[in-house]
């Protein structure tokens, strides 16, 4: 009980801030390319990157780094939890301090939260745990163990002066509005666009993840759904060329790499246990089974 009460207070020490101290500018500049502030922007909360000086203690200090490594070289880290060949920076870009790039900035403050997915609340080790099994098509880590708690931390350090609750600039991935996806399009814009770095087979290299294979993310990971990827597509890639396709073209290669062969998730079916499904999703539920009988 001593260690559990000592890990909470690690964490809690981290997501506090003192109103005083002025956090350091994120390394990557992202509001060069931003539209200008609207009413609605100015109820989020600014998209802050903290500053390791910000923390004092080298126990705590040490915690973050371990947990900034394991995100950015996860497979090499623990390769016991991750069956595919990816990391958490593959998704969550510079290791999830970049705004509109999936950022990990405020994720720490967003949790417990209701997701439709599970049908009920989630803590932040669940969301975790849910990208190891599903988007590294790997296992659950044990929730009291050290590589979770570090984890946890450096999330925790990335959110300190995020409100509970609230809203932030920069979070997530912008939405595109839904487009009909056409494979053969969308395999040449593969071909011009990504193969350079994924490899025409789509099998990336040693630096470069895999976008479909037994090596990738798996059917029931978030970026296996269309609108998803189109959206992280047109937001981040190409790598060296970030939003230079247009939405229809994100739209194509997204459907076109998620219409090639990945590994499959045991106990998808029981996805959206509340039958409210997002359309694109690439595998029916029994909850959504149920509601077509009914019907």
């Amino acid at each position: 009980m001593k260690i559990e009460i000592k890990s909470l207070l690690v964490v809690l020490s981290v997501a506090s801030t003192a109103c005083s101290e002025k956090p350091a500018q994120p390394a990557h500049d992202t509001t060069a390319s931003a539209p200008a502030p609207t009413k609605a922007d100015s109820r989020l909360t600014p998209f802050v990157v903290p500053s390791e000086s910000e923390i004092k203690d080298t126990v705590v200090l040490a915690s973050i780094r371990r947990g900034r490594a394991l995100i950015h070289s996860t497979r090499d880290s623990l390769p016991h939890y991750v069956g595919a060949r990816l990391s958490c920076a593959n998704c969550h870009v510079q290791d999830g301090t970049v705004a509109d790039a999936m950022p990990l900035v405020g994720a720490y403050s967003r949790f417990p939260q209701y997701r439709a997915r599970s049908g009920q609340v989630d803590l932040l080790e669940d969301r975790i745990n849910d990208c190891f099994q599903r988007s590294m098509n790997g296992k659950a880590i044990p929730v009291k163990s050290s590589e979770m708690r570090d984890i946890v931390t450096y999330i925790a350090f990335l959110s300190r002066g995020i409100p509970p609750g609230r809203d932030m600039k920069g979070q997530g991935v912008p939405k595109l509005d839904p487009l009909k996806g056409d494979t053969a399009s969308g395999h040449q814009i593969f071909l011009s666009k990504c193969a350079k770095c994924h490899n025409v087979d789509g099998g990336g290299n040693s630096a470069i993840p895999p976008l479909w294979g037994r090596e990738s993310y798996n059917i029931g990971a978030g970026m296996a759904r269309v609108r998803s990827a189109a959206a992280f597509i047109h937001q981040v890639m190409p790598l060296d060329s970030p939003r230079t396709l247009t939405p229809q073209q994100a739209f194509d290669v997204a459907t076109y790499i998620n219409t090639r062969p990945r590994p499959d998730f045991v106990g998808k079916e029981k996805d959206w246990p509340r039958g409210d499904a997002p359309p694109d999703v690439a595998y029916p539920t029994l909850a959504s089974k149920k509601s077509a009988t009914k019907q």
